[in-house]
């Protein structure tokens, strides 16, 4: 009886710790953030906008850190065999969350072995080209790549991203000979196709926007199911009769499978915070994303309808790892 008095006390006192944890300081002296790309993409810059206010609403440092490589699997298998105490979190996307288990041998599932916290951005994609491309909208870069077989390629942030998608789905509905040049990140595809080293690309609007002023290149159409608000004087691709090109990058915070729950609802209400927060949300909304605030559990719902969605696309394209 004395035992079982004991052990009940236990469990009350272990409880009763974990919820002032969750509802008080938050058990981590330090909040290891990861980007799982290099600087100057969409899921670095968005992990450095947010994190400020995290670390804020937790009451803990919080420190960004990236770890691109392998199309962001290398960043993504970090964060789900890290300790399930909410001390690692992941900037994560569709790619690595999504897309690459159909690309590539993952060492982890990361439908299983990561937790989902909150979505925080859902952007669509632009088609654009090195200002020295002469196209001014997506008709005209259509026949100039098929008047010049083997001459056009295009760059994307790693095999297996929307960007490589989209890629290839242009590709094979217009019967085009274009070569994918991938990168270790959308930073790096962008920076050589500003400098004219690659004429084509797909890109974020969270990224390309602040691009567009410097003369260097030429934004020919969305991917969104309407015109974002930062472009819109921008066709969309189903504007111009490609029906299929209707997708956005979606992106989202994400731990190890197992972090106690009342730990994940605790980022969670820090995370939707931030996103409320003047400056975050106008930079947001400059970035054209959607408004994706909501519960680990309505994250976790979308998820697993994109899993299908993704399967299939990888499947039409006839994608592969490059």
């Amino acid at each position: 009886m004395k035992r079982q008095l004991f052990l009940g006390a236990g469990l009350c006192l272990a409880l009763s710790m974990l919820n002032a944890n969750a509802q008080g300081a938050y058990p981590c002296p330090t909040v290891k953030f990861v980007s799982p790309y290099p600087p100057g993409g969409t899921t670095d810059i968005l992990a450095r906008m947010l994190a400020p206010g995290l670390a804020k609403q937790l009451g803990t440092n919080v420190i960004v850190e990236n770890k691109g490589g392998a199309s962001s699997n290398i960043g993504t298998e970090y964060v789900a065999n890290s300790a399930s105490d909410g001390c690692t979190l992941l900037l994560g996307n569709n790619t690595g969350v999504v897309i690459n288990q159909n690309l590539y041998k993952l060492k982890i599932n990361p439908s299983k072995d990561l937790a989902a916290v909150a979505e925080i951005a859902s952007v669509p994609l632009v088609l654009y080209v090195n200002s020295a491309v002469p196209a001014n909208n997506v008709g005209e870069l259509i026949e100039l790549i098929k008047n010049n077989p083997g001459k056009y390629s295009y760059a994307s942030g790693g095999s297996g991203s929307p960007q490589h998608l989209m890629g290839e789905m242009l590709k094979v509905e217009k019967q085009l000979d274009l070569t994918h040049i991938p990168y270790r990140g959308q930073g790096p595809a962008m920076a050589d196709v500003l400098a004219g080293q690659v004429p084509i690309a797909f890109e974020t609007t969270t990224t390309i926007a602040a691009q567009i002023s410097s003369g260097r290149i030429r934004v020919l159409a969305t991917t969104g199911a309407v015109r974002p608000k930062n472009f819109p004087n921008v066709p969309t691709m189903k504007e111009l009769g490609f029906n299929s090109f209707v997708i956005e990058n979606w992106y989202g915070v994400f731990v190890a499978a197992k972090t106690p729950s009342v730990l994940i609802a605790r980022l969670n209400k820090a995370i939707n915070a931030v996103m409320k927060e003047p400056e975050v949300s106008a930079s947001l909304n400059k970035m054209g994303s959607s408004d994706v605030a909501g519960t680990p559990e309505q994250f976790t719902q979308f998820i697993n309808k994109e899993i299908p969605y993704w399967e299939s696309l990888v499947k039409r394209t006839g994608a592969t790892v490059d």
